[in-house]
């Protein structure tokens, strides 16, 4: 008992680590890229890139799963983004610095795809939307504090870098103290094909995967285009330091409460009303001027979107069969970097031709597009679900 609270809690640590290095990069680097000149657009595409690692590296980790285990994996990710992250102080290129997103990306998605199955293999039904939710609160603090690294660089440009990659260093060390574990063998599914597996987990949990989607365009589209909309309107970096860390606060009050609520009522209306709640915070922040109303929209958006991952990744683990988890977490992981990738082109391009106040519908509508799809949802029953679960 006392090893798996030890496993736990190191996971969760390493989680907050990663949160950590993804909130810093992202505004980090779409500032020293709109200082540098670079169109809202281009700077979109850029930050993209870190996504599109996570598609690349996602339909090659199921089965390096089964064979090195969830520890080996998950050093391995550390170890890609912590050496990335000492590289990009070193030349300031927007393809150098897309080239290195891409290697993070892939080195943040072999390190969540093992953690997630991990936590929602030790996890029963009854207190997987806990877990899952303080996983999220871990990583939630993590991304709330990076942006407060911005700041950093009027001392050194080197600085934010450097202590990111240092506490990259520590989690290796704690991952170092845990016993590695192997998923469970996924002998019920061996006659089916990869693609057959990911066809059934889709069918059977696509309303997770969906949540999941709207998470990564809410993140990106936040993170790497509101900082440059805000330079635009003339907030300044000050205001992108109080906002940003307020959204991710507002997630952070929630997500334990929101996972628990989840178990106890059900996943769906939990997330019907957050979808609804989230969306129209960001479609009456193009009314606000005020920066204080303004922060507290971003709270409200923060207090019932945060959790929209981690109460997707739960919803789908509730619909899948045990077998199907590492299956399920590559597609969610997949589903995750498709809105990532649409965020910021999709932001960045609403910036660069469309009026004031553009990045707030962009983000309210997909939220509210997405609380149409989910009200919508109907579970299979039971003799349909084994029919998709077998083929």
């Amino acid at each position: 008992m006392r090893s798996g609270r030890f496993r736990f809690n190191v996971l969760i640590i390493v989680v907050f680590v990663s949160g950590f290095a993804q909130g810093m990069l992202l505004p980090l680097l779409a500032i020293l890229l709109e200082n540098a000149g670079v169109s809202s657009g281009l700077n979109g595409l850029s930050a993209s890139a870190f996504y599109i690692g996570i598609v690349l590296i996602s339909p090659f980790l199921e089965k390096p799963l089964h064979k090195f285990g969830y520890k080996k994996l998950i050093l391995t990710g550390i170890a890609l983004t912590c050496v990335s992250i000492l590289f990009i102080p070193l030349w300031q290129a927007i393809w150098f610095w897309s080239i290195l997103r891409l290697i993070i990306g892939m080195g943040d998605n072999i390190f969540h795809f093992a953690t997630q199955v991990w936590l929602t293999s030790m996890s029963n039904e009854g207190n997987r939307g806990k877990n899952i939710s303080i996983y999220g609160v871990s990583f939630g603090v993590g991304f709330g504090v990076g942006p407060t690294m911005i700041s950093l660089i009027e001392i050194h440009i080197v600085l934010p870098f450097a202590i990111a990659a240092l506490l990259c260093l520590i989690s290796l060390l704690l991952l170092l103290r845990i016993e590695n574990e192997y998923p469970e063998n996924i002998q019920t599914m061996a006659g089916q094909s990869t693609w057959k597996r990911y066809g059934a987990v889709f069918r059977l949990s696509w309303v997770g995967l969906i949540a999941a989607f709207g998470y990564g365009f809410l993140e990106t589209a936040v993170h790497s285009n509101f900082p440059v909309y805000a330079l635009r309107q003339g907030l300044g970096i000050e205001a992108v330091t109080i906002l940003l860390p307020a959204f991710v606060v507002g997630g952070l009050i929630f997500q334990v409460p929101l996972g628990l609520l989840s178990d106890r009522v059900g996943r769906k209306p939990v997330l019907v009303v957050c979808l609804f709640i989230g969306g129209m915070s960001f479609i009456m922040m193009s009314f606000v001027e005020s920066l204080l109303l303004l922060a507290g929209l971003f709270v409200i958006a923060g207090l019932f979107l945060g959790s929209l991952f981690s109460m997707g990744i739960t919803y789908m683990a509730d619909l899948l069969p045990k077998a199907l988890l590492p299956a399920g977490n590559i597609l969610a992981g997949i589903f995750f970097s498709m809105g990532s990738i649409l965020g910021p082109i999709i932001g960045g391009f609403s910036i660069e031709y469309f009026a004031e106040g553009s990045i707030y519908y962009t983000i309210g509508g997909v939220m509210l597009l997405l609380f149409v799809i989910v009200s919508f949802y109907r579970k299979k029953s039971s003799s349909a679900n084994s029919r998709i679960y077998t083929g």
